[in-house]
């Protein structure tokens, strides 16, 4: 090794330096795994052999910039990318009937392999993936009412830091696969879910242009639900979208970002907003109080932790504050609706200008 100059000596840190420095920094890029002569995408299998570690390091690696994803370095980045275009081209392309012994099966089954060859298996595979990462922060959260959104909002920050990573990195999924079935009536707002209300405005003469045009008046009269006003520029109509795309069922084909998100929401925000039963002895309900107040109904655990956190005294109140907007932020774009009293609660909390 050669030795240092005087000036490569003098702007070298010192050891605790480069540490605190590279813990400010966070994880170095991952490398690009060994595959050996092994091809990634011959299989679903290898596929993900060779994506999960990339995925492990983007959303699970700690780290101290909870708003920016650990990397992986650019020769991990363009193999992934270009195997996950291998194994949607080559297998889009494979003869339906390979691996038959040369039998031809016009059938179901070959249907739906064609199906998941192209794509469905690996946006089932990235679901299943973002629905354990959220599991396990649902898992870790303390028990204490009073410590739970100072636990759940950097986890929040973290995860959709990854999620945001993560389909930068896949981007090709939602080109090729997110998009196509999106065209295919498949997403996140499909025409039997408004064609009810459409098709009472529709009359006999009207021309397709009229119908599409009917169509699209009624998706915009849902993204209004979530916020969208007439004007509005297309930045913020996509922002808007992610919103409704998150709050769909599993089994709507929406981006991976708002599939990672729709995950937290399912197995992080949903449980913790849920109210628990009331328990009455004999069956019988619960009297309301005397004095003609309404009755004291029981709240979700998120919402207790809410309560616990603006009436608590002493304290910043800034902090206080900010953890109530970074809250209101994460229940919104988890897909929690407007109407949410929850959401209510905690949107007085944004500028006005993000409401």
């Amino acid at each position: 090794m050669p030795a240092q100059s005087a000036e490569d000596k003098a702007a070298a840190p010192t050891n605790g330096h480069a540490k605190a420095q590279r813990t400010c920094l966070g994880p170095p890029p991952l490398p690009n795994p060994s595959t050996g002569s092994a091809n990634p995408s011959a299989s679903l299998h290898s596929l993900w052999g060779y994506l999960e570690p990339a995925l492990d390091h983007i959303m699970r690696t700690p780290t101290n910039n909870l708003n920016k994803a650990p990397a992986i370095e650019v020769g991990y980045h363009m193999g992934v990318h270009t195997a996950v275009y291998n194994y949607f081209t080559t297998h889009s392309e494979a003869s339906p009937a390979h691996g038959l012994a040369g039998f031809t099966r016009l059938t179901s089954s070959t249907q739906s392999e064609k199906a998941k060859a192209s794509g469905t298996d690996l946006y089932d595979q990235l679901d299943r993936y973002y629905t354990e990462v959220a599991r396990e922060i649902f898992l870790g959260a303390p028990t204490d009412d009073s410590t739970l959104i100072h636990y759940l909002v950097p986890c929040f920050n973290r995860y959709s830091a990854g999620a945001q990573s993560v389909s930068r990195l896949l981007n090709y999924v939602n080109r090729h696969y997110v998009k196509r079935a999106v065209d295919e009536d498949r997403g996140w707002l499909r025409l039997a879910d408004v064609l009810d209300a459409v098709a009472k405005t529709i009359r006999e003469d009207d021309t397709r242009e009229k119908v599409q045009r009917r169509l699209r008046e009624r998706r915009t009269e849902e993204l209004k639900k979530w916020g969208y006003r007439e004007g509005d520029p297309p930045a913020r109509l996509a922002q808007i979208e992610s919103y409704a795309e998150a709050a769909s069922p599993p089994d709507r084909v929406v981006p991976l970002a708002a599939t990672a998100y729709r995950r937290f929401r399912t197995e992080v925000m949903d449980p913790l907003l849920a109210v628990p039963k009331i328990k009455g002895k004999g069956g019988k309900k619960r009297k309301p109080p005397t004095n003609g107040d309404k009755p004291l109904m029981p709240r979700g655990r998120l919402a207790r932790a809410v309560k616990a956190l603006l009436e608590s005294k002493g304290g910043d109140e800034e902090e206080r504050r900010r953890l109530a907007a970074d809250l209101a932020i994460a229940l919104r774009t988890v897909g929690i609706k407007v109407d949410h009293p929850l959401r209510k609660k905690l949107d007085k909390f944004l500028p006005p200008e993000d409401r």
